[in-house]
């Protein structure tokens, strides 16, 4: 790509992923789906002034990257690992009913294969993102609930991958043992424990030496050397890039200099983050949602029936949490919303073949609609939390 198109490229996605993400604000949704509209709005189905690229892919994949390392600085492990008993059981249920109610889905309507299992996998995934926004909004997010919702969003996501690596294994190698399969998931979950014990040990002695240093931005870019090795890292062993930058994020989160990375960090992946969603939106054909369109009754079935059955499996999963006070339901919303790891189970799956034009287009449907669903939901569930535990 030229270096003029580059530029007008950047021009656009940055300026309508912020003209569109306050929008969204305006009308008291998540900036996120101001910055997919964007995308929609500047994709080749409206306007088609930005193009699905490879220049735009890199950009997007360091973008997220930047966004799950973000997440990780402001998860408390200690708090998560609290909760870990009642988080475990929400996020079974939680990938239990919606892989199973995903795949149901499409074989019910006629699709089988890899492109099932793929949306059973999306269906599973949890946006730690939105939903700890949200929570945080609302004074929430160290409570009880919040941190049952970050723990089991946290493994939900993780364990999600992990069948997305199986289903991109099945597509590239035609078929895959249940060997691999366990392989696949002991190798990710491994990382994520080996990562965060090697984390700890070096971590201290990395940040002596950047408090050595007189040069501008060192511990910031210590931080994000560390995000870009441990991503490195994580792909390496066969897991997902984000796991390694989200686990980086936990290691440093426990280091007492969290505040000063999150403030460094945060104009990086304000340019970055946007550039993600802004090219999911890109990569959406809105012709398809044309209900005029006969031959879109198919995808629309599919973004309908698979929206109810996303929301009910997650919403449900509330219910394994247990002890008295709990709020169930609370904890229900925040497991909805899909968010950006959805997107990014969309994103493999079209680039890998095992998504068309118009099942990209049903699923990130029902991410979006599920993401909408979810803010007015925390909102009301959050009112019936007493002041005092809502801060505890």
């Amino acid at each position: 790509m030229a270096l003029d198109q580059f530029l007008l490229m950047l021009i656009l996605v940055l300026f309508f992923a912020r003209v569109m993400a306050q929008l969204a604000e305006r009308v008291k949704q998540p900036p996120v789906l101001g910055e997919l509209l964007a995308g929609v709005i500047l994709g080749s189905s409206v306007l088609g002034w930005v193009q699905d690229n490879e220049t735009l892919h890199l950009l997007a994949e360091v973008g997220v990257m930047l966004l799950l390392f973000e997440i990780g600085l402001e998860t408390d492990l200690g708090a998560l690992l609290r909760v870990g008993v009642k988080s475990l059981v929400v996020a079974f249920i939680g990938i239990a009913l919606p892989f199973v109610g995903g795949y149901l889905t499409c074989v019910t309507l006629g699709i089988t294969g890899p492109t099932a299992i793929l949306f059973g996998a999306a269906f599973c995934a949890t946006s730690i993102g939105i939903t700890a926004r949200v929570l945080a909004d609302l004074g929430v997010l160290n409570s009880t609930e919040g941190r049952i919702v970050l723990g089991a969003a946290v493994l939900d996501d993780v364990l999600g991958l992990v069948i997305l690596a199986v289903v991109s294994a099945v597509v590239t190698r035609g078929s895959v043992t249940p060997l691999f399969a366990v392989q696949t998931t002991v190798v990710a979950l491994a990382f994520v424990a080996v990562a965060l014990i090697v984390g700890k040990i070096l971590a201290p002695s990395i940040l002596r030496v950047v408090d050595r240093m007189t040069v501008r931005g060192a511990l910031v870019t210590a931080a994000l050397v560390m995000a870009f090795v441990f991503a490195l890292a994580a792909k390496k062993v066969g897991s997902a890039a984000i796991v390694g930058s989200f686990a980086a994020g936990l290691v440093l989160s426990s280091i007492g200099r969290t505040k000063q990375i999150e403030h460094e960090l945060k104009p990086i992946a304000d340019f970055f983050a946007p550039i993600f969603f802004v090219s999911v939106g890109v990569a959406v054909n809105v012709r398809l949602f044309n209900p005029f369109d006969p031959a879109n009754r198919s995808t629309l079935e599919l973004a309908l029936l698979g929206t109810l059955v996303a929301f009910l499996g997650k919403f449900l999963a509330g219910w394994g949490a247990w002890g008295s006070g709990i709020k169930r339901a609370l904890i229900g919303a925040g497991m909805v919303p899909r968010g950006e790891v959805g997107l990014i189970f969309a994103t493999v799956g079209k680039q890998n073949g095992v998504l068309n034009d118009a099942h990209y287009a049903a699923l990130l449907a029902v991410i979006f609609l599920t993401t909408f669903m979810a803010p007015p939901l925390l909102a009301h569930f959050a009112r019936a939390l007493a002041p005092s535990k809502a801060s505890a």
